[in-house]
This record gives C-alpha cells, structure tokens and sequence, in this order.
C-alpha cells in the first residue's frame, strides 16, 4: 500500500440483503449515541431525571436533520435547483449535505420543545450538551470520508487524503490527492468539545454560557476550515456563505458571554417538590452535591418516570403530583376506630 497518502474507502454502501447499510448513516448514527451519552452523562451528575436525553433526542435528532438539510440546499442551491441539478435529490441525505448551524438552529427549537415538555431548563441541557454536540459532529464527519466529499484545495503531503475520479470537482480531475478538511473539523472538534469541558469543570458555566463557548470556538475552526474547501457553494465579497455564517455565530457568541453571566444549576428537593438551586450553595451541599455534580451514593432528586409528575409552570420544572385520598369521609362525631 502507498503510504504517501491517505486512501478513501473504496465503499461507502454494504447490504444486507435488500438493505443498504450506508456508512454515512452509520456515522450519524454513532455520532448521536456518543452525544446522548456524554450529555446524560452530564444530565444526571445535575440531578435530571435519568434517561431524560432519550425524550429530548426524540425532539432534537429529526429537527436536527431537517434543518441541516435545509441549511445545505440554501448554501448549494446549483446542485439542487441549477441547469443540471434535481429537486429530488433534496431528499437524499444518506448521500451527505448536512449543514452543522442548521442543524444546531432547527436542533435546537427542537431541544427547547422538549425541554417544555419535560419541564427542564433550557439552558441546563444546551451547557449539558455542550461537549458532547462537537463530539458528534467529528464522529459524522467520517461519513464524508466514506462519502469522498467535503476534501479540500489540490495538496501533495502525507496526510493529504486520495479521491477517486468519479468524485473529484470539476475543473480539479487531473489532481488526486487535496486537502482532508474533513479530518481538519474531526480533530478540531475533538479539541473544541475537550476545552469545554475542561473550562466548563474549571468554572462551572451555567445560563447557556457553556454552549456559546462551544459555538464560538466552533465558527473560528469553521471559518479557516471553510476557506481551503472547492465544493461549490454560494460566496460573496470573497468568502463562502459558511464563513459569513462563522464570523456571524462567533460575534453572536462572544457577546453572550460577555454580556450573560450565570452558574451552574442543579435539580434539589424544596419539600415535596423540586427546584434549581446554584451548584455552590448550602441547599445543593445539604443533597449531596460536590463540586457542582451528584456524588454516585446521594439520593437522587428527581423521580425516575417524568411522564408521572405534575409541574408547576411557573417555576419550570417537575413537582410531584399529590396522591388522591382514597379515605372515605367520617360522620360528624365520628372516629376512624368507628368504622
């Protein structure tokens, strides 16, 4: 094998019979598991109810998808809507083209509606979700590796990555190796997903602040990246629409964190019903909490089954529904011993 390089998968698609198993899907698929588990990971060491990222995935995962698809048709409408592109196509996500602020854009109304649902601070789950999210999204981007797509400008060097012909952009065939900006985003989001963590468990970010971290870090990553991209895409005063986006979503970011300032909350008992509380004070140390997570031999603060509880919508989070009095009324002058 020539080592000068690194080779592309010579198969994207295996089947199962009649089923095609596309390594693209797959790739989304272990990206979202490993995401839903750092941020139950997360979730719980809050005091949430456990499995509750599976309720919120529900939500997340299909807004997610649909607004990554949509970011990708605006961004690359030639494909679709150009002199020799199909409409039809739109629907052909196992073929790749998901843009990642879409996706968090649309993901995230979805997170906000589930999050309603269950009566779980919005903002807890984004800075839950923080690390976990750009783990995903490095993950899926072995998928354009299997894909051939989403390469970069003509590169000789040894981890440039080879494309087959057929996959090659126009007006680039007579170059075989380029730029793997798909493995440039996969390691960068693995440093961007440690750093949040690591600043978040340095800090204890609360009111969102943890996932503007990510966001901000994530468009300066995403705006170099964009830059040695060929794909076709819609451009403007020299950059591509992504990079217009990333200078967006980084100024949007930094003026949050600037400007919001919040810590850590964490779900404790306020008699029989449940409330957030700072992550420091003496009623979240009084239900075991060290260091702004659930010690593993504390009670935990919030009923299993979500679905059972009442809520008082006034305070955004779950409250234990009163039991029905089975007792039959007494007499006037009566005793229960009477009866």
């Amino acid at each position: 094998m020539d080592l000068a390089f690194i080779p592309s998968p010579s198969d994207s698609v295996w089947h199962l019979g009649p089923i095609p198993i596309r390594a693209y899907a797959l790739a989304l698929i272990a990206g979202i598991v490993a995401a839903c588990w750092i941020t139950e990971a997360r979730m719980r060491s809050r005091g949430a109810p456990k499995w509750a990222v599976l309720d919120i995935a529900v939500w997340a995962v299909p807004f997610g998808i649909v607004g990554g698809r949509l970011y990708h048709v605006f961004t690359s409408p030639e494909t679709y809507f150009g002199a020799e592109g199909d409409p039809w196509k739109i629907l052909a996500v196992w073929e790749g083209g998901l843009g990642i602020p879409g996706a968090i854009l649309l993901g995230g109304v979805g997170v906000w509606l589930a999050g309603r649902q269950m009566k779980l601070p919005f903002a807890m789950i984004a800075d839950s979700l923080a690390p976990g999210l750009p783990v995903a999204q490095a993950i899926g981007r072995l998928g354009n590796w299997f894909n051939q797509e989403l390469y970069g400008r003509p590169l000789e060097a040894f981890w440039a990555v080879e494309i087959d012909v057929g996959h090659r952009v126009d007006g680039y065939g007579e170059y075989a190796t380029f730029h793997p900006t798909f493995l440039y985003e996969l390691v960068w989001n693995l440093g961007v997903a440690l750093v949040v963590w690591g600043a978040d468990r340095r800090w204890k970010f609360g009111a969102g602040r943890a996932f503007a971290l990510y966001v901000a870090l994530y468009g300066v990553g995403r705006f170099w990246i964009e830059g040695l991209r060929i794909d076709p895409a819609e451009a403007f005063a020299g950059l591509r629409l992504n990079q217009w986006m990333s200078v967006v979503i980084i100024v949007g970011a930094i003026i949050y964190l600037l400007r919001v300032r919040g810590t850590r909350q964490v779900f404790v008992l306020d008699g029989d019903r449940l409330a957030t509380v700072d992550w420091d004070s003496e009623e979240a140390r009084e239900a075991g909490y060290e260091h702004g997570a659930l010690r593993g031999d504390a009670e935990r603060p919030v009923p299993e089954a979500v679905g059972s509880e009442a809520v008082d919508p006034d305070d955004g989070v779950p409250e234990t529904a009163p039991e029905e009095s089975t007792e039959e009324p007494t007499e006037p002058g009566s005793s229960r011993d009477d009866r």
